[in-house]
């Protein structure tokens, strides 16, 4: 599953206008919580593939995106559904945890 990476050009067409729910990663390389959370990530995207849409935003290169949502922490995770931000999730949890964030939102 590859994972879209977000910038201002892509980023209504590819979480906006999305039929699938899905998971903004709001990360900067610089971060170590992002990189803890990052594989967590990659699995996640894995098993709901075909349910749920994973995409990444690196703060440093989009920095009106992250003005745009907010987003004053990172690693932050926003979940959109019909192009609305349903769940905004900040910090390392363990993937439980945030499937059990996710999960609800898939139907």
């Amino acid at each position: 599953m590859v994972l879209a990476h977000l910038t201002q050009n892509n980023f209504d067409d590819e979480v906006i206008n999305s039929p699938l729910p899905v998971l903004v990663d709001f990360w900067a390389e610089w971060c170590g919580p992002c990189k803890m959370i990052s594989p967590v990530i990659d699995e996640i995207a894995n098993e709901l593939s075909g349910k749920l849409k994973v995409a990444k935003v690196n703060v440093d290169d989009a920095q009106d995106l992250a003005v745009r949502y907010g987003i004053m922490s990172i690693p932050a995770l926003l979940i959109f559904k019909k192009g609305k931000v349903v769940q905004q999730l900040v910090g390392v949890m363990p993937k439980e945890q945030l499937l059990s964030k996710i999960s609800p939102l898939l139907s």
